[in-house]
């Protein structure tokens, strides 16, 4: 089986991935905060993700609350500046669209007018005016439901949703709530595969799950994660396709041996003064 990256030729669009997910089409999205991971992963995914999860992966916060726009408009730049071919979608922070209409507007404006294509933000029927709102300035909006890390007080911890019957059917409401409030796609995060699969059916537009089973319409994982670049407590739903981290550190360490035994650098890695200035460099001395 091929595993060579896609054309670089089609610009991703939000109607392309509708047509998509009528073509059955998987879809693939990824994590980048930075220039460097959204070059790496944008020959081969269809949508980059500028997640909150920033402030899990990259600046040590225990969760998303701390991110600010700030800092979503400074990883979201960084990105936006290789041009990439994916989607990219832009993860609306926490605060960012909770407290009116006019504020979600000029926050979501802000990641459209910094090169974003998208913007993502989490919760059912109680943001169905904010998405009403960005949907009618022509912003597109993809939904979060399940998970949401931003409620993680709330739900007491990072913990599957949807388990109980009630939350079940109040997912599928939000889920067909989110579509009618004119939602592009939708995150279905941690929940169960039944869930998923039900909502993934009934719904006209694409799922992206993630902890959410095999039967949505396609998958996210954090880039650090799926490149195991990252230590401690994995999620049951992640798979890492190399351990980064060990392969990075011993890179480092085999560098840092180098250093310290002399052999790093050589003349090859050097600079040569012109042969006519090498005497009177030699020759030089300090001022008195």
């Amino acid at each position: 089986m091929s595993h060579a990256p896609q054309s670089t030729e089609a610009r991703v669009t939000v109607p392309l991935l509708q047509q998509w997910k009528t073509e059955g089409r998987r879809l693939v999205m990824t994590t980048a905060y930075d220039a460097a991971t959204a070059r790496i992963a944008d020959p081969v995914v269809d949508l980059i993700l500028v997640g909150d999860s920033v402030g899990n992966v990259c600046l040590g916060f225990d969760n998303t609350l701390p991110v600010s726009m700030a800092m979503m408009n400074h990883h979201l730049e960084a990105v936006t500046r290789t041009r990439p071919r994916a989607l990219i979608v832009a993860d609306m922070p926490y605060l960012s669209f909770h407290l009116s209409a006019e504020e979600t507007l000029r926050n979501a404006g802000g990641f459209m007018q910094r090169g974003a294509s998208a913007v993502k933000l989490e919760g059912g029927a109680k943001r169905l005016d904010m998405v009403r709102a960005l949907v009618d300035c022509e912003i597109p909006v993809m939904g979060h439901l399940g998970l949401t890390p931003q409620s993680v007080n709330v739900m007491g911890g990072f913990k599957v949703q949807g388990r109980a019957a009630d939350d079940a059917l109040r997912l599928l409401d939000d889920a067909h709530s989110l579509e009618a409030a004119g939602c592009f796609a939708l995150v279905l995060e941690g929940i169960p595969t039944e869930l998923a699969a039900r909502a993934t059916e009934s719904l006209r537009i694409p799922t992206i799950g993630i902890g959410a089973g095999p039967d949505c319409s396609g998958q996210v994982l954090v880039f650090h994660d799926v490149l195991g670049l990252l230590q401690g407590h994995k999620a049951k739903f992640v798979r890492s396709y190399v351990d980064g981290f060990g392969v990075l550190q011993d890179a480092l360490s085999r560098f840092a041996e180098d250093v310290r035994g002399g052999a790093f650098p050589t003349a090859q890695e050097s600079y040569r003064l012109p042969e006519a200035l090498r005497a009177a460099v030699a020759a030089w001395t300090p001022r008195p």
